[in-house]
């Protein structure tokens, strides 16, 4: 996949801001002095009485956030994940949550992939504590075109909802003229009958690498694009569980309370269990360090995700 085009997800969210002001003047977004980089810039400079710097107080952006959302508009709130799911976690809750608001979260330099910023600013956990407020919406789109769609959709969503962008360019999988984003349904990237794949996020380029290499072992996997967090498509992996056997998920966070945690719930809840194998964050601190070393540091390879489903056959 060296040939592929690569763009940062963080970058299609930008582009996408400014084509949705021109189309609709509700729409207003706030930033906590990272313009430049959550590239809500780029709205900025097309809108500049539409997009408030509320400078480094993310609880604060929040709540200015909430009380415009209660005014009629759709406030698109920005920050660092570390900082919008982490400091502003209160907010959040009790402000939009809480009361169901129209505030759309959608927070860049998500894991690992942050890289030199090191372990206070990679936030691992920002999955789980989002999948924890009633009622929000969790999406984590795999690449520039989901990501695109996956703006349009929360601005045509009416409730609060979170998506983690990243920082790291990825592979541009999707093909925009084609390709079709519902909010809660998982996307079959490949078919197998030997075992399930089911990626999020830059992952899912990772998977599909692994499922490549599978294949040219005879094993063939089926694979899900679960961009949808928050409701996930049960529907989707409890078939994948019943038609293959085993799932292997594959995501940048943390093990406890993202993709693994979410998976397992669904098929116990559907009474569809199977064996499910994670490739994560193993409960642990990230580290300083380019951005591509610290993934393969922690497992988070097509390598690694192919030696799971591996050691999932051979049990």
């Amino acid at each position: 996949m060296a040939d592929v085009k690569k763009i940062a997800t963080r970058e299609s969210y930008g582009r996408t801001l400014a084509q949705l002001g021109a189309e609709d003047d509700r729409i207003v977004v706030l930033d906590a002095d990272l313009a430049e980089s959550t590239k809500t810039c780029v709205f900025q400079k097309a809108f500049p009485e539409r997009h408030f710097d509320c400078g480094i107080a993310e609880a604060n952006m929040v709540s200015i956030a909430a009380g415009l959302a209660a005014s009629g508009m759709i406030p698109f709130v920005s920050s660092f994940a570390m900082f919008a799911a982490g400091r502003a976690y209160e907010q959040i809750r009790n402000s939009v949550g809480y009361p169901h608001l129209n505030v759309k979260i959608c927070a860049s330099h998500a894991g690992i992939s942050v890289g030199e910023d090191g372990a206070t600013h990679q936030c691992n956990e920002d999955i789980a504590l989002m999948r924890n407020i009633p009622g929000m919406v969790v999406v984590n789109p795999a690449d520039d075109t989901e990501a695109c769609l996956a703006v349009r959709a929360f601005a045509a969503y009416e409730g609060p909802a979170y998506m983690r962008l990243g920082r790291l360019a990825v592979p541009v999988i999707n093909d925009p003229a084609s390709y079709r984003f519902e909010l809660g349904r998982a996307v079959t990237l490949r078919e197998g009958t030997d075992a399930t794949i089911a990626a999020t996020g830059l992952m899912v380029a990772r998977a599909l690498e692994a499922a490549e290499l599978l294949a040219s072992e005879g094993i063939q996997v089926r694979l899900l694009n679960v961009h949808t967090l928050k409701p996930i498509d049960e529907e989707a992996l409890c078939a994948a569980a019943r038609e293959t056997g085993g799932i292997v998920t594959a995501e940048e966070h943390s093990v406890i309370g993202g993709l693994y945690s979410a998976v397992c719930e669904a098929l116990l809840k559907n009474g569809a269990g199977c064996r499910v194998l994670p490739v994560a964050v193993m409960d642990e601190f990230g580290q300083s360090g380019p951005a591509e070393e610290l993934l393969t540091l922690y497992g988070l390879t097509a390598e690694h995700i192919a030696a799971r489903v591996r050691q999932l056959l051979n049990r």
